[in-house]
């Protein structure tokens, strides 16, 4: 009898500690599959970062690369190579070919990720510029108001002239990063239109002064 109640109570404190240590266990391992998970975490927080400075600087090199042609543009373009030797001009001009060359075989590329109704406006605001540019040579003065009626409409600062609401609305539906984007084209196509009035008005004047020279020869 004393036996049976020996052996009963040693197979009871056996069958404790074996469910002690499967409570251990099943303890231990939560804790250690916490820290592994915040570990992970932790790293693709960092990872996050990482890539966001990333494409950061890829999208700075892509407005690198548009103010590099656009300079190399403005300089063959500019007056100053209308009024050197023949000679200079053509080595000038090679000059920049071959750097225009060398920044065009730099491909850069951010894709955008949008929904369908951020593609939807992207689409609208650039046909709205489109239309715009497309009538430049009809009337210059009046594609400069109308372009700076947008990019009114796409800046923080106090615009100096009139907005154009439906193209406000229209780019406050489109993803931020083409937001941005559509700023800058606007901003390089008014400094465009700003040096192309600057060369027409230097032109006139030019022009003016040979005939005063010319009618001051004849008196």
């Amino acid at each position: 009898m004393a036996q049976a109640k020996i052996s009963a109570k040693a197979s009871e404190g056996a069958q404790q500690q074996q469910s002690g240590g499967q409570l251990r266990g099943r303890f231990y391992r939560s804790t250690s599959m916490a820290d592994r998970s915040s570990r992970l975490l932790e790293n693709l927080d960092q990872l996050e970062l990482r890539v966001e400075a990333f494409r950061d600087a890829a999208s700075a090199m892509e407005q690198e690369k548009e103010i590099l042609l656009e300079m190399i543009h403005n300089i063959q373009n500019s007056q100053d190579m209308r009024h050197i030797s023949e000679g200079e001009r053509e080595e000038l001009n090679l000059t920049a070919n071959r750097l225009m060359g060398r920044t065009l075989t730099v491909e850069v590329s951010v894709e955008t990720i949008r929904n369908a109704q951020q593609q939807e406006s992207l689409l609208h605001a650039t046909k709205m510029i489109d239309e715009i540019v497309n009538k430049l040579l009809d009337d210059l003065e009046d594609a400069k108001i109308r372009l700076m009626s947008l990019y009114g409409a796409c800046t923080s600062d106090v615009p100096a002239g009139p907005i154009d609401q439906k193209f406000q609305s229209v780019v406050i539906g489109c993803a931020i990063e083409d937001q941005k984007k559509i700023k800058r084209r606007l901003e390089t196509l008014l400094r465009n239109l700003e040096n192309s009035e600057k060369s027409i008005t230097l032109l006139e004047h030019q022009k003016s002064s040979v005939r005063q020279s010319c009618n001051s020869k004849q008196d």
